[in-house]
């Protein structure tokens, strides 16, 4: 056994270690890393794979920030709001066909129109499946008044990704402003928490300027901050986006991908119990980038529920995959990519995370 094995025996890990496990000199070390993650994610919380049917509400988005095609200052990006109608209609497909959850995003707004609106849906989202839809946000940086009134409408779990954990970096990739605070990001998500949400948040892997020391810190936070659930994936460049500039400095897309099925796999070892999502950035940078991210680790997957006539409008990066390809045909596809990994699509179910519960008990 290599040095390189026997770390995988570990589930607590130094800085220094995770550099290790990122940074594999053999393809049987990277492929020993996936496996080793696949199995005890089976070992821990089994091999369900649960679904969250996306809604992309809205790509109005009042944030500026320098990595994202819908950011406020992008002018060439035409701009929607899904219908109440619309987002019930996916709300109700998703009940029909056993999704078991759904999850609602949107640009970062927080006006009382926008808030109030939200409030509404998840109620009639409540109502037309007696309760039985599970509900993830992602909305963004709120006051606790809205993440409560939320959470009361049927809201149970939200994502606010910090991105990168390192202050310089995200001073990089945001605006000098205060609508692009660090510090109120981490109160942000301080606030997801304290208001009773299972609570989310993740990273983008191969940014420029980021080394695989950075990401070790940005595992380290997110063992720290003692998350349920991430969401993380390669960061894809788009044209439309000040960052484009950077674009010479980036390791490749292979490398990045690669990466990223790391960062799954190490995050699995040092946090056996939280839901992790294949990121549909995954399968942009790969055709079976979400099966592999599943085989890594993850067990959550987002098929999109979005209208096709909106999908154009919410490109963050260059290369999404899925965007003329209905709800029904993207369900078909999906269950066949995940049987295909050895793994079971649990439908009709919440697919809560275990770490939550664990976490919520431990406070009392």
């Amino acid at each position: 056994m290599n040095k390189y094995e026997s770390l995988l025996n570990k589930n607590d890990f130094t800085r220094e270690e995770i550099i290790a496990l990122l940074s594999p000199t053999t393809k049987d070390d990277h492929e020993l890393l996936l496996e080793k993650a696949g199995m005890v994610r089976n070992e821990t919380i089994g091999n369900n794979v649960y679904f969250r049917g996306l809604i992309e509400y809205s790509n109005i988005c009042a944030k500026n920030c320098y990595y994202c095609g819908i950011r406020r200052g992008n002018e060439k990006q035409g701009r929607y709001t899904m219908t109440d109608q619309e987002v019930l209609d996916c709300a109700k497909f998703a009940y029909d066909e056993g999704y078991g959850s759904l999850v609602i995003q949107a640009g970062e707004v927080s006006s009382k129109d926008f808030t109030d609106k939200i409030e509404y849906l998840l109620k009639e989202i409540k109502k037309l499946s007696n309760g039985k839809l599970g509900i993830t946000l992602s909305l963004g940086e709120q006051t606790s008044d809205v993440l409560k009134k939320w959470f009361e409408a049927g809201g149970h779990r939200y994502l606010i990704r910090i991105e990168t954990s390192n202050k310089d970096l995200y001073a990089r990739y945001h605006p000098n402003d205060e609508l692009h605070s660090y510090d109120e990001r981490l109160r942000a998500l301080n606030r997801v928490k304290d208001n009773g949400f299972q609570t989310g948040t993740g990273v983008m892997i191969g940014l420029p300027r980021q080394n695989v020391g950075h990401l070790a810190d940005d595992l380290l936070f997110i063992k720290k901050f003692d998350v349920d659930m991430v969401g993380m994936g390669p960061y894809i460049e788009s044209d439309d986006t000040p960052m484009y500039e950077d674009r010479n400095i980036l390791i490749s897309k292979k490398d990045r991908f690669e990466l990223s099925l790391r960062m799954v796999a190490v995050l699995r070892l040092m946090m056996p119990d939280i839901n992790i999502a294949a990121t549909t950035a995954m399968q942009t940078l790969d055709p079976v980038g979400r099966e592999k991210a599943i085989k890594a680790g993850a067990n959550v997957i987002m098929p999109n529920l979005t209208p096709v006539k909106y999908r154009e409008s919410y490109l963050l990066y260059e290369g999404k995959p899925c965007l003329d390809e209905e709800a029904e045909k993207c369900k078909g596809c999906i269950m066949a990519r995940i049987k295909s990994t050895g793994t079971v699509v649990a439908l009709n179910e919440w697919g809560d995370s275990n770490h939550f519960f664990k976490r919520k008990n431990s406070d009392k």
